[in-house]
């Protein structure tokens, strides 16, 4: 295969992995992983993320229960958090002479969120490309004073994603990747279009492998769950710190 056809390949092939054998992420693995992180596209050029490497067992223990109580993100070789940082180039332009910015705003923490997730996603193909796992953790969102205290987060830096990161064990390196959407589901031309109910739902039923799990059960289980109900309480929380201002004059 050529480079083209490995790198198609790999990002079909990937899967989320969630345990890992006991072998360690090398010093000069997780520098590439980091390095390919921070090569991503960014808007502006301005890298509007900060990456922390968590290292420290209690926080990552801490870490693991805030985050729904899931303890293989503890038992991780290594466990990185993408934050969206507006804070960084606001401090630059309050120091720097002649800058009078604006307060940070909502679109601010929008677009840095955007950032972040890139930058998370560039590390993901790094990692795979190295035969090392990875599994995001979207329930860093969660919870939000626990982890702005865990991770001392200041004023206009949140937590974008997380990803855990190691060597996935056979088990893992055998699981069957999860149904996605045919392209007509998720792939719209020239503007939005709203899929027919009746294929809305085949292409639901098909994406829960045909019934294993009805789309009431999924609804219960996710949607409607204690922790995505938390998530839009913390989202608000963390957005709360990047008010709506007028910015028309």
């Amino acid at each position: 295969m050529n480079a083209s056809d490995i790198i198609i390949e790999s990002l079909r092939a990937r899967v989320s992995v969630r345990a890992f054998t006991d072998e360690l992420i090398s010093a000069e693995d997780e520098r590439i992983i980091l390095e390919a992180a921070c090569q991503a596209p960014t808007a502006g050029n301005q890298q509007l993320y900060t990456i922390i490497v968590v290292r420290d067992p209690d926080k990552r223990k801490a870490l693991a229960e805030s985050c729904d109580h899931q303890p293989f993100i503890a038992q991780a070789p290594l466990v990185l958090v993408f934050c969206a940082d507006v804070r960084r180039w606001h401090r630059a332009f309050s120091a720097a002479q002649g800058c009078e910015p604006r307060n940070p705003g909502v679109g601010d923490a929008l677009l840095a969120c955007v950032d972040a997730t890139i930058a998370a996603q560039n590390a993901v193909v790094a990692a795979q490309a190295l035969g090392i796992g990875s599994c995001y953790i979207g329930d860093i969102i969660e919870n939000a004073e626990t982890q702005r205290e865990i991770l001392a987060l200041p004023d206009h830096v949140m937590p974008a994603c997380m990803l855990v990161m190691g060597h996935p064990t056979k088990q893992q390196l055998r699981r069957q990747k999860p149904r996605r959407f045919d392209l007509d589901t998720v792939v719209c031309v020239d503007g939005y279009r709203d899929t027919p109910e009746g294929e809305l739902l085949k292409a639901i039923d098909n994406k829960l492998r045909g019934g294993k799990e009805s789309i009431a059960a999924f609804c219960d289980r996710k949607w409607n769950s204690d922790f995505s109900r938390e998530m839009t309480r913390s989202a608000k929380v963390w957005l709360d710190g990047f008010p709506f201002e007028d910015v028309t004059h």
